[in-house]
């Protein structure tokens, strides 16, 4: 079980000390796709939803999803979060989301780039469930972490 770090030598959950590492200007990018019905896509188009600007709300959720992570995934570190972008695009099938998250820390931010992700997928799901009950969400995935030494 040494091959994970939140797994103790018992098998327990662990929660890594990060504590000796040197903070790092941190980065990670995620991307989620929700698939809609044609005419879902054109009343998101139309800002024609009845609980208002789909792409907008789910933005806003994903940047509070972002900064909530550790609240929602038990062994994550809180982080000071710089930076968090959520962008909503409609593309043929329907709606994809791009994450940008940044921070200064000890730890990665990929989680968070995946939950905001997630959580604005969800958020579009929410508003689109009464027109649309073919909704599937999908293919999220981190594309991109990367760390840099914080210049002297």
């Amino acid at each position: 079980m040494g091959d994970f770090s939140h797994i103790d030598k018992d098998g327990k959950a662990n929660m890594v000390d990060v504590g000796d590492k040197i903070p790092q200007i941190r980065e990670a990018k995620a991307i989620g796709i929700i698939h809609l019905e044609a005419r879902t896509i054109e009343l998101i188009q139309e800002n024609a939803m009845k609980k208002g600007d789909a792409l907008t709300i789910a933005e806003i959720a994903g940047i509070q999803a972002a900064k909530r992570t550790s609240d929602l995934i038990p062994l994550c570190h809180t982080l000071q979060i710089t930076k968090a972008e959520v962008k909503c695009s409609i593309i043929e099938k329907g709606v994809q989301v791009n994450t940008r998250v940044k921070c200064i820390g000890q730890t990665g931010v990929e989680m968070e780039a995946l939950t905001a992700a997630s959580i604005a997928l969800l958020t579009i799901y929410d508003m689109c469930k009464a027109v649309d009950k073919s909704m599937v969400l999908g293919e999220i995935a981190l594309v991109e972490k990367t760390k840099t030494d914080l210049k002297q």
